[in-house]
């Protein structure tokens, strides 16, 4: 019996949709490496693609204080 390969990893370990991605797809850092569209900071964009929904809110609220002080 020959070994099957292993189907590939998923790209994204969580892939929910419920919280949007802020996203705006204009992605460019100013000196703070925050995003100027989505005002995420570079490591929160990281890090959205495997945070569950409660910490995506976190981070949208934060982009969200971020962009008031813009």
């Amino acid at each position: 019996m020959s070994e099957q390969p292993r189907p590939p990893k998923p790209l994204y370990s969580n892939v929910s949709t419920a919280v949007k991605s802020p996203c705006i797809s204009v992605c460019r850092l100013d000196e703070q490496r925050v995003c100027t569209g989505c005002h995420r900071h570079v490591e929160h964009i990281r890090e959205w693609r495997s945070a569950d929904d409660q910490r995506r809110r976190q981070i949208c609220q934060e982009a969200d204080a971020l962009r008031a002080r813009a």
